[in-house]
């Protein structure tokens, strides 16, 4: 069985005496930016990784054709 109604009531009665409501309405403030600074910077992330550029290279030879141009060179 879960607590009654009265229960919770009493728990947050308790919870605004201890904190007052200029601490409690802080608290949300501070969580809010919070939750926008964590935003931002997931926002920052993702234009940083379109940013970034694909480098092209050429592919290296394969070695059955490396081989037969050293022995082409040598003779």
């Amino acid at each position: 069985m879960g607590p009654s109604w009265w229960q919770i009531l009493i728990v947050l009665l308790l919870f605004v005496l201890l904190f007052g409501r200029g601490k409690i309405s802080d608290l949300m403030g501070d969580v809010a930016k919070g939750i926008k600074s964590f935003k931002s910077g997931l926002a920052d992330d993702e234009k940083d990784a379109e940013d970034a550029k694909v480098i092209q290279h050429e592919s290296p030879v394969p070695p059955s054709k490396a081989h037969k141009t050293e022995k082409q060179k040598s003779s």
